[in-house]
């Protein structure tokens, strides 16, 4: 495999597998950039370097063949002005059409190819496909560690055909170079902070961070799984009667391997779910029949941080609250803030998983913290111990 930073560009047609899967609003216009931007330092060295960028990216989840609603014409104006210059857009991915506008491109240009999911092949992970696109290129760049859990022609069948040519990008770089520092480097105490719904999307993410893991901080809506399996009250809380067991486990393996867990104490409650609920403050194993817990109190908050400032390794996964609504935004917004001091004063943080990634951007944060991952699943199976097909394409 080759390096990004030592690879001689000059006349070569590099194939960038970006993640370019980003949310529109129904003017086709994209939302949330953060992905394109992430991408833009490995576009930038390739045509800076005198090559030309070819990038290939799926949108959305086309059902078998071109829609409009999923072309990636659609975010060609963005790429366009975060990079400073005009990208061009090949309206397929293989054939006539992605060959002709790759003959008119000079060194330094960019060109954006047309959804690769127009195509059933390239999540069946075809080889024909795969060479196809293949073709298109004299380098294979990986720059897609969002999509790296998948074993899709364009993430990991197509490196087949560049057995020596073929590098990571500095997004996939430094995803697996923060995540590896988290995961087999950790400074200590380490702790991890997991928060989400629901403990059954978590199980194999917690029984494998036990094992590197001083502190364990739990919050979110998978709390009360724990709480009521620990004997508590959690009145109309969202709850996975069938993971009880599950919970005590986990509780019980943690013990043994010496990790602390660090439980809510408090919450805040609402009559119903809505952002115009009547609140109040409850501890959390004493919520009345008809209240839900919808984020964390005030003593919990204070608890989180004190664990979290006395930390040199932080990984955050997962809300603490339902912060998408404002009335139940301030535990999170705690936590950020708490890891943020903490960052500031030399621990390493790595913030990770979609709705921690919407958290630290809704609160203007995300450069405050020591690196923000672009990859849900991809990082959730990384630190599950998994080998991602993405990562080992490019390492074979």
């Amino acid at each position: 495999m080759l390096n990004i930073d030592t690879t001689d560009f000059t006349g070569k047609k590099v194939l960038i597998r970006v993640d370019f899967n980003v949310p529109l609003n129904e003017q086709f216009e994209v939302t949330d950039d953060t992905r394109i931007r992430a991408a833009i330092p490995t576009i930038k060295k390739v045509i800076e370097g005198g090559g030309i960028a070819i990038l290939m990216s799926h949108l959305g989840r086309p059902k078998g063949g071109p829609e409009d609603k999923f072309s990636l014409k659609h975010i060609v104006p963005t790429i366009s002005e975060l990079l400073g210059k005009p990208v061009l857009f090949a309206a397929d991915c293989i054939g006539d059409v992605a060959e002709n506008a790759l003959k008119a491109l000079h060194n330094g240009q960019v060109l954006l190819l047309e959804n690769l999911r127009f195509y059933k092949e390239e999540e069946a992970g075809d080889p024909g496909f795969a060479k196809k696109l293949a073709t298109l290129g004299d380098i294979y760049m990986n720059d897609a560690f969002g999509t790296a859990h998948r074993a899709h022609a364009s993430t990991a069948v197509i490196a087949d055909y560049f057995p020596v040519n073929k590098m990571f990008g500095y997004v996939m770089g430094g995803e697996i170079t923060a995540i590896d520092k988290v995961l087999h480097n950790a400074e200590r105490p380490f702790t991890a902070i997991m928060g989400g719904a629901k403990v059954s999307s978590k199980i194999s993410i917690i029984d494998n961070v036990l094992n590197k893991v001083d502190n364990l901080i739990i919050g979110g809506g998978m709390t009360f799984t724990f709480i009521k399996a620990m004997g508590g009250k959690i009145g109309a809380s969202l709850v996975e009667e069938d993971k009880l067991d599950m919970a005590k486990a986990l509780l019980a393996s943690a013990k043994t391997k010496g990790v602390t867990v660090h439980l809510p104490v408090d919450a805040v409650i609402a009559d119903k779910f809505a952002n115009d609920a009547s609140t109040r403050i409850a501890p959390v194993g004493e919520i009345p029949d008809g209240w839900m817990g919808l984020d964390i109190g005030p003593e919990t908050e204070a608890l989180f941080d004190k664990v979290i400032q006395a930390s040199k390794t932080i990984l955050w996964n997962g809300p603490v609250g339902v912060f998408e609504m404002p009335s139940f935004e301030k535990g999170t917004r705690a936590v950020g803030d708490s890891i943020v001091k903490a960052t500031a004063n030399g621990a390493f943080s790595l913030v990770g998983g979609g709705d921690s990634v919407a958290a630290v951007n809704q609160f203007h944060i995300a450069d405050k913290v020591s690196y923000v991952s672009t990859g849900g699943g991809a990082l959730l199976e990384y630190m599950e111990g998994i080998e991602l097909p993405g990562v080992k394409a490019i390492r074979s």
